[in-house]
């Protein structure tokens, strides 16, 4: 307290230049850094390079000790500095050897944008360099940082998300855990599971828009873990002015990004980028095309510190074949091969995302994306001039035979016919571009749903994605809840599309709760007949006062933990009738049960069944706690995603969900909302580990302050670099929570 007393006089001054032994600025700066009072970094640059150190260096002040880490993970070096439980970590990144790729990937970048990289780089380093007190003793141990560094951590980000909607996290442990297995976040008392994760985005154009603009959503959802938080930031350097968000570690802003020409945003799409190969032992190999064929080898050790600050190695064998590295699956030997490590390339991924911001209209911003180096994701644009697009992009592999449901299971590996080589071209790949529906959408779901009239899945391979006549290509129930509000209206407002983007109501329950309160109330079921009174009362909301949303999802994960949402239904969807199917319980004594059951177990937590949703599931970080809202999404049916955790006296925090979200308007000037729900500091002394959980709370938005007047006003703290290296600090007394900083 006397530390921050002392700063806080400094700050009754009406500026303080400090830090790195500079008194007074003798010349314009280099670059500078304008903290506004969310601890947004605005940054200025007079050069690219001046952008990128600035940017590195930013990260550092918001997540130092973080982004380390991430460094050293993408090593696969995590166990060697913070122990054993980044074993499984290193495992997956020395066997899909993603940092031997980014040091290839290194000599194939740009001379301009390497140099950019070993700028962000240099950032990160001065930082360290200038505030060892701020970063803990692993972290310390992995500086310097560098340009390989930074693309291994892409790398193995990208790997993962990859893995993430493929099988081949069933052969080997993801490089990062995107989503829980399911059980192990499990209440052993409510039945309470991870849920999905994912992404919502919409592009409305002029015809569809009250105000004659087009406009942007933007709202990913992941988990608040370490390695998938995201980083909200401006930045401004010639020809370059862009706002938006990353994930920590990425020296690019890629996402729910904008400006006043244009916007874009990315969600999961459904490309399946790997393949498991089953292969067949031969002798001391394996059988391929007829013959035995030996397997290559490299011999890696994984080095674990250990509790005492000794440290243990693990060896590991990893062996090739033709296909990939091969790992046992079922004690069977099984070769991995993915897109754009074992086959295919994207060492421009970051300058692609660079050009994507510094594009001036559609023609420029397809022109980036042409460059095929984004391994996955849907692409969705909007602009000034009333354009928009989405785009499927990724790679696909072109595969000889089989659809999309046969290259998701293993396939056998003793054939060169079915290993494929070349990935299909840009103009190959589903996009939608100013479609007479006015609007286009994804919620992770296949392309086929991205706008009125549907695509058609015939002009496409089968393998491209999930079939509309499969359950595992119709779109999720919270897709289907967006399509529901993108058409609710002939045309849609910018206040509509913020409501919109926070709704907690449930789909789910409009198919299916008037079928369970009947079935419940003829049954012989005390227990379930009560909860039935409570449900025919609750508001189909998950809101922080919703009475009965606890009780429907403790009975929804009761009715599916042996199967899948779409399981229960008695009437399956039809792309006839998107917004009404499916409906109806499938088997209504079964659900009845599964009622019975969670009128029990909600009973054991809570007491009662009317208890509020807030009440029990908590937005909490830090010294933040308040009322949740929104829920589990792909199986409620909700459009505001935020996951729940077992946390303490029988309550739950959330531990995942929405991240950055943002709605933008391309009006002149153009009009934004944003919010980053968790904070935009990973450090938990800093005010801004968890200050919008409020917002959060309240369903409020935050207006971002994009132009330098608007940020000068709501300034907490100013960072100048200058071109002989120093770096200076000044504190501004605007704002009482910039003490907090240091």
């Amino acid at each position: 307290m006397k530390r921050y007393a002392a700063i806080f006089v400094l700050l009754m001054a009406p500026t303080a230049f400090v830090n790195a032994g500079v008194s007074q600025p003798e010349h314009s700066p280099a670059a500078e850094i304008l903290w506004d009072s969310w601890g947004v970094p605005h940054i200025y640059a007079k050069t690219d390079d001046a952008a990128f150190r600035a940017f590195g260096y930013a990260q550092m002040e918001s997540h130092g000790n973080l982004l380390l880490r991430l460094f050293a993970e993408a090593r696969g070096r995590g166990a060697e500095f913070y122990g054993p439980s980044y074993v499984d970590s290193d495992r997956a990144v020395k066997t899909m050897d993603t940092y031997g790729v980014a040091q290839r990937w290194l000599g194939q970048q740009s001379p301009a944008f390497r140099r950019y990289l070993e700028a962000f780089a240099a950032g990160i380093n001065q930082f360290a360099r200038q505030n060892p007190d701020r970063l803990n003793s692993a972290g310390k141990t992995i500086l310097p940082v560098t340009a390989v560094d930074i693309l291994a951590h892409i790398t193995r980000a990208f790997y993962s998300f990859v893995d993430g909607v493929t099988n081949c996290s069933s052969a080997l442990p993801p490089a990062i855990p995107l989503e829980s297995s399911g059980d192990a976040w499990a209440d052993p008392q409510s039945g309470k599971s991870s849920g999905n994760f994912g992404t919502n985005i919409w592009a409305i154009g002029p015809s569809h828009s009250a105000n004659g603009h087009a406009m942007l959503l933007s709202n990913d959802h992941l988990p608040w873990t370490d390695e998938t938080l995201f980083y909200e930031a401006q930045i401004t350097a010639p020809g370059y002015s862009v706002y938006g968000s990353t994930p920590v570690g990425w020296p690019v802003l890629s996402t729910g990004s904008f400006n006043d020409s244009h916007g874009w945003t990315l969600s999961v799409d459904t490309i399946n980028g790997c393949t498991l190969y089953a292969l067949t032992p031969d002798g001391s190999g394996y059988r391929f095309d007829g013959r035995e064929r030996s397997f290559e080898t490299a011999h890696e050790t994984i080095r674990v510190r250990q509790a005492d600050g000794s440290f243990k190695e693990i060896p590991l064998t990893v062996r090739h074949a033709v296909q990939g590295p091969v790992v046992e699956m079922d004690g069977k030997p099984t070769a991995i091969r993915m897109a754009g490590l074992q086959a295919g390339s994207y060492p421009g991924v970051l300058e692609e995302f660079w050009q994507m911001g510094r594009a001036h209209d559609l023609a420029e911003f397809q022109s980036a994306l042409r460059r095929m180096q984004l391994p996955m994701f849907n692409v969705m644009y909007a602009d000034s001039n009333g354009h928009i697009m989405v785009k499927y992009l990724g790679l696909v592999p072109v595969r000889p035979k089989g659809d999309w449901a046969f290259w998701t299971g293993p396939v056998r590996g003793d054939t060169s016919s079915l290993v494929w080589t070349r990935m299909l071209p840009y103009d190959d790949l589903p996009e939608v571009v100013d479609p007479r529906a006015g609007w286009v959408q994804n919620s992770n779901s296949a392309p086929w749903y991205m706008t009125e009239p549907f695509l058609r899945s015939a002009k496409y391979p089968s393998y491209m994605a999930p079939s509309p006549a499969t359950a595992e290509g119709w779109p999720n129930l919270r897709e289907q809840q967006g399509l529901r509000m993108v058409t609710q209206s002939a045309k849609l407002s910018f206040d509509q599309v913020l409501a919109d983007k926070l709704s907690t109501h449930s789909g789910l329950a409009d198919r299916v709760l008037d079928d369970l309160i009947s079935a419940a109330r003829q049954s012989n079921d005390q227990n379930a007949k009560e909860a039935a009174d409570v449900l025919e009362k609750w508001d189909r909301n998950f809101n922080s006062d919703s009475r009965g949303a606890e009780l429907f999802f403790i009975w929804m994960l009761q009715l599916t933990k042996q199967g899948n949402v779409s399981d229960i239904f008695k009437v399956p969807f039809s792309p006839r009738d998107p917004l009404d199917t499916p409906r109806g319980l499938k088997d209504t004594k079964r659900a009845v049960q599964a009622l019975g059951t969670a009128a029990v177990r909600l009973r054991q937590i809570a007491g009662r069944l009317d208890v509020p949703w807030g009440e029990l599931n908590r937005l909490h970080r830090g010294m933040f706690d308040f009322p949740g809202n929104g829920a589990t999404g792909d199986d409620l049916g909700v459009f505001r995603v935020i996951q729940y955790s077992p946390w303490k006296d029988r309550k739950f925090q959330a531990v995942g969900g929405d991240t950055f979200i943002a709605v933008v308007e391309f009006s002149n000037p153009i009009k934004a909302k944003v919010l980053l729900t968790y904070g935009n500091s990973s450090n938990p002394h800093s005010p801004h580990f968890g200050d919008q959980l409020g917002l959060t709370a309240s369903k409020q938005w935050r207006k971002p302050w994009m132009t330098r007047t608007a940020i000068e006003k709501h300034l907490e703290y100013r960072t100048a670099f200058y071109s002989d290296g120093r770096v200076g600090n000044l504190l501004v007394g605007k704002s009482s929570d910039a003490s907090a900083r240091h």
